[in-house]
């Protein structure tokens, strides 16, 4: 029996660079014998210095020779950390053994060309399993049932100290924050290929929450975080219960810092006290944003942003756009936009939302110029679902096939919205899913009562498990109940085609048309895409898509002739999301409709 500290377990190898004294450097070439396991493969190339500095930092044949050995060490503790505690490394430099007296000089003869082949063969031999496995001090029995590690399972480093974390966290939870888990030398039986692992408990007194101090507050009131925090003194202590007060502090957009840690002692009264450190984030930020598309031609846009208005995270956006230039435009356009958001309004986790807009816009399917605006309430339910209710208005003039007419409209519009996906600009798991309803009154052009209905979604399936391989979905299927095609204003109608439904069609030209053949929209729709998403390298990326929608004049979603689209894309991913351009070509092309479309942006298309 040896007694061996746990280091053999953990593959946490720190490069040096050897210096080469007196020599020239010497190529070399590595090669690694594979072992079949490839996890263990991938650690042993991690743990190679051979392989990491052979380009950066070239070497003279001696330190070629020390660096193999050290390489040797290396992979000793590789193989240890996945229970090959029994394996064996050899490491041929030239062909010869390490050891071999005059390798040095073998290598100060060699030409440089071709370079000295390092070959490393690995024996693994057996893997060692766990033989006793045992908690020495007072540990909750909940706690003791959280270890997950049982006598004959493989003795694999990451295994090992995933219980120590699970065990610890457990005892902490109990309401324990000083406790401590160490993990002593093990006891190591080569004959019979086991190891006993040991976990040595401190458990430390039972404590409440104390007093709780927040530091590094310039704008935001003290009162609002307090009352937002989902920490309160007398409550049991809880690392799971600090982290979800953590996110949701982070969650709120004012702070770019959120750190809650208990304090390093238990008071008198039996309480710890909570430190809660925040840095806040620049008050004001501006964006720009551009887009292209064949369709809709130059999208271009600018947002100013006031992050804390009164001191209570409350939000004022200022947005401008302008679009001109594409082949679905007759003239250039242009929108105005003015949001505040009030956050916890009456409640938490409920929002006030008022939003005023301007928009001008000349499209084939109508020219349109409008004042919008919406009061709204979004309360969150859970981490996924979302409800809202609000009221909108709307007065707009709009001219379609040479005939003008002036709206006005009023609207309640109620939404109920599921998000579970990983990522708001390049999702790769999870679903989305939004209903829409708005019942509307329409006054001018013409009085009509009508509802909007419309059910979007998408989902996402990672078919790699690490993101690289993505297949996205996405669906779209709405309906306009309680009036006609031309009892509809043109922008309350359904339109299809263009980057949000079908690529490859001109936007808005997917369905019915009137004989000059400009769009005249329809009550009806339904579309749907399927995407493949494929990373090649560290930054970019490359796709495959096929879309189809269709639109019905007068009647229910499917029930029309479909428009298919197919197309390719490059993708190059940054910090701020994937810039995206995509090509796409119209399956079934319609008459005087274009052989292709452009699309360039940032983010996925869905």
């Amino acid at each position: 029996m040896r007694r061996i500290l746990l280091l053999p377990f953990v593959a946490a190898l720190v490069l040096v660079q050897d210096v080469a004294l007196g020599a020239d450097p010497q190529p070399y070439a590595v090669t690694l014998q594979p072992t079949g396991n490839d996890a263990l493969d991938q650690a042993l190339r991690d743990s190679s210095q051979l392989e990491s500095l052979r380009e950066k930092a070239p070497v003279g044949p001696f330190a070629l020779i020390t660096r193999a050995r050290d390489d040797a060490a290396r992979f000793q503790t590789a193989l240890g950390s996945f229970g090959y505690y029994a394996a064996k490394v050899t490491v041929t430099v030239a062909g010869r053994p390490l050891d071999e007296a005059d390798l040095p000089d073998l290598l100060r003869d060699v030409p440089a060309e071709p370079p000295v082949a390092v070959a490393v063969a690995f024996d693994p031999g057996p893997v060692f399993h766990l033989g006793r496995v045992t908690i020495e001090g007072e540990v909750p029995a909940a706690a003791r049932d959280q270890l997950g590690l049982a006598p004959g399972a493989p003795a694999v480093a990451a295994d090992v100290l995933a219980a120590q974390q699970r065990l610890l966290t457990a005892i902490r939870e109990a309401g324990h924050p000083l406790a401590k888990v160490e993990l002593p030398p093990v006891d190591l039986h080569p004959g019979e290929h086991l190891l006993d692992v040991a976990f040595r408990v401190t458990e430390g007194p039972y404590a409440d929450i104390g007093a709780i101090q927040i530091t590094g507050l310039k704008t935001m009131n003290e009162d609002y975080v307090r009352r937002r925090l989902l920490l309160r003194s007398g409550q049991r202590y809880s690392p799971t219960q600090l982290q979800a007060a953590r996110e949701d502090l982070a969650g709120i957009g004012v702070f770019s810092v959120v750190r809650i840690e208990p304090g390093e002692h238990v008071d008198p009264d039996g309480t710890i006290p909570i430190l809660i450190d925040v840095t806040e984030r620049p008050l004001h930020s501006v964006d720009v944003g551009a887009a292209y598309s064949t369709d809709l031609g130059v999208n271009a846009t600018v947002g100013w942003h006031h992050r804390n208005l009164f001191g209570n995270a409350e939000q004022l956006n200022l947005t401008a756009g302008v679009q001109l230039g594409g082949n679905a435009e007759r003239r250039p356009g242009y929108n105005f936009g003015i949001q505040f958001i009030k956050p916890d309004f009456l409640v938490r986790d409920q929002a006030l939302q008022v939003d005023l807009g301007a928009v001008k816009q000349s499209l084939d399917a109508y020219d349109q110029r409008a004042l919008t605006q919406r009061i709204g309430l979004d309360r969150k339910l859970s981490a996924h679902w979302t409800v809202g209710v609000g009221l909108s208005g709307e007065e707009e003039d709009i001219i379609q096939e040479g005939v003008s007419r002036r709206y006005n409209l009023i609207g309640l519009p109620l939404s109920v919205k599921f998000d579970d996906t990983n990522s708001l600009l390049d999702p790769t798991e999870g679903f989305r899913a939004t209903l829409l309803l708005t019942p509307t009154q329409s006054f001018g052009g013409s009085s009509a009562t009508f509802t909007i209905a419309q059910l979007s979604g998408s989902a996402y399936f990672d078919l790699s498990d690490s993101g690289r391989s993505v297949v996205a979905l996405r669906g779209l299927v709405g309906k306009a109940f309680g009036a006609d095609l031309f009892s509809l204003p043109p922008d309350q109608r359904f339109y299809a085609g263009g980057s949000a439904t079908v690529r490859g069609f001109r936007y808005q030209s997917v369905g019915p048309q009137f004989p000059s053949g400009r769009p005249t929209g329809g009550t009806a729709i339904s579309a749907g895409s399927v995407e493949l998403r494929q990373r090649i390298l560290e930054h970019y990326g490359v796709v495959a898509f096929v879309d189809a929608g269709q639109v019905t004049a007068d009647g229910s979603p499917f029930t029309s002739n479909w428009r298919v689209g197919a197309g390719i894309g490059a993708r190059y991913y940054t910090s701020i999301g994937p810039i995206r351009l995509d090509v796409a070509i119209p399956v079934n092309r319609q008459p005087h409709g274009d052989a292709f479309e452009l699309y360039l942006g940032i983010g996925q298309a869905f």
